[in-house]
């Protein structure tokens, strides 16, 4: 199995490596890799937010068939399954396509992440080979450092100096909470719904401050393309709506 990741991990490191005969910056790359991946899974991730739009659709009901049903656990399950049946709406259909993903998430994650002490392939061939720019265009001086290294690295010179070094990547720490929050935002009003989609934008703060610059790229490209295509899918969705009504 080992054998098998190994080799995954080297075919898009290798994808990666061909962007950057192209483009002469890896932050750039990483781009281009970021949107083949979301473009291969757009039949996948547009059937998710098809079922996740469904089932906000008819939650009203689903929370009435919960009350209706909350002192009979059996029978409100059967309902509920029997309701979905009715409706043509699968509970489930939008965990499949999240879970496809997750292996190349995974990987692109060991290819741009790591540490000096255990380094994934980018960050392994840069130390290998140091003229090689580590900067993405002229927005971060180093897409292999995190935005915590960076800080911590100028603030020795002062609390003004390490905010001000860390600033371009602080924006893209900022932009992966937005990204994290706006998605279910936008797609649910429930109160509820909303605060678990805050408190999971502000774990991830924590995270995209721990994690080297070049994952943040990735995750912020991806999830902007989540947006993008969320808000159109939607749209696409409401107008189907209205014509059948």
């Amino acid at each position: 199995m080992g054998a098998i990741w190994s080799w995954f991990l080297g075919i898009i490191f290798s994808v990666l490596q061909f962007f950057y005969g192209w483009t002469h910056d890896y932050g750039f790359a990483i781009i281009l890799l970021t949107l083949v991946f979301r473009l291969a899974m757009m039949p996948l991730t547009s059937k998710q937010t098809k079922s996740m739009y469904e089932l906000q659709a008819i939650q009203p009901k689903i929370k009435a068939l919960q009350e209706k049903y909350k002192n009979n656990k059996e029978k409100q399950q059967a309902e509920m399954m029997k309701f979905y049946q009715d409706n043509k709406v699968n509970p489930f259909g939008g965990c499949l396509p999240l879970l496809l993903q997750m292996p190349l998430f995974i990987a692109l994650i060991g290819v741009l992440g790591g540490t000096l002490q255990k380094p994934g392939n980018l960050l392994a061939h840069l130390i290998a080979h140091p003229t090689i720019s580590k900067a993405f265009w002229v927005v971060l001086p180093d897409i292999t450092k995190t935005p915590q290294a960076v800080y911590v690295a100028a603030a020795k010179a002062g609390v003004l100096a390490g905010i001000w070094a860390a600033l371009p990547y602080m924006i893209f720490v900022a932009l992966f909470g937005l990204s994290v929050w706006l998605p279910q935002y936008l797609m649910t009003k429930d109160p509820m719904q909303r605060r678990t989609g805050t408190i999971m934008a502000v774990v991830m703060l924590y995270i995209g401050f721990i994690y080297p610059a070049g994952v943040l790229i990735y995750w912020v490209t991806s999830s902007g393309w989540q947006v993008v295509q969320q808000v159109l899918m939607q749209r696409k969705l409401e107008r189907a709506k209205g014509a059948e009504a």
